[in-house]
């Protein structure tokens, strides 16, 4: 097993360093948000552990700068962050397990196991379809009945935010929470604008249309 961890808290880094070592796994030390980010996302991992709170960039924009370039390696959080809402937002982020500090390392190397093997039944998403659209997320294309469409990298991530909930009602507070960061409502036009740009790429020219206004309550990518 090879596991980034991107940790500043030397006793913490030291600790687990050599709790890793003696279950046989190789293990990089990384302790600062921005070069860890370099790391993981140059680096060939089974699992990264990340701390929350981390100098130059935080865990949760660590973790979400990779999910949304379509790294989908297994990603434990650890924080003294124990509050609900601050788990919801590491694992909205994309994290796949979060544990608080202080905690045994028995539980966090079963807590790492536990991420592989639901990494090794999972085969990373590199392409995504929704009718004749289809995102390719390695090369960040996006084509219609085989038409290439070009997007702006916030129209990207807006569509795939929706194409990965397809048939679902996204609300307008999910997306300012995952397309823009906000955990707040700005009180702008920012999502109807993009929302409206978006349909006019997507949806111009083609039939049937795939991006739906649900009046009231957000908006759904949705086939025939």
């Amino acid at each position: 097993m090879r596991v980034l961890l991107i940790e500043d808290d030397r006793q913490t880094a030291d600790y687990l360093l050599k709790g890793l070592a003696e279950t046989g796994a190789v293990t990089d030390h990384v302790a600062d948000g921005r070069a860890g980010l370099l790391q993981a996302a140059g680096g060939e991992y089974d699992a990264l552990i990340v701390d929350r709170m981390l100098p130059g960039l935080d865990g949760v924009g660590i973790v979400r700068t990779l999910r949304a370039s379509g790294n989908r390696t297994p990603v434990l959080f650890l924080s003294a962050l124990g509050e609900v809402d601050d788990r919801v937002e590491g694992l909205r982020a994309g994290g796949d397990d979060y544990l608080v500090k202080p905690f045994a390392f028995s539980e966090l190397h079963a807590r790492l196991e536990a991420l592989l093997r639901r990494g090794k039944s999972d085969t990373p998403e590199t392409c995504l379809r929704v009718a004749d659209l289809e995102m390719d997320l390695l090369k960040r294309e996006v084509t219609r009945a085989g038409r290439e469409i070009r997007l702006q990298p916030r129209e990207f991530r807006l569509l795939e935010y929706l194409v990965r909930h397809a048939g679902q009602v996204v609300t307008r507070t999910m997306l300012l929470e995952q397309v823009w960061d906000y955990h707040f409502d700005p009180q702008t036009n920012v999502i109807d604008v993009h929302i409206s740009r978006l349909r006019g790429k997507i949806d111009k020219d083609f039939d049937p249309p795939l991006l739906q206004t649900m009046r009231g309550v957000g908006y759904m990518i949705r086939g025939a």
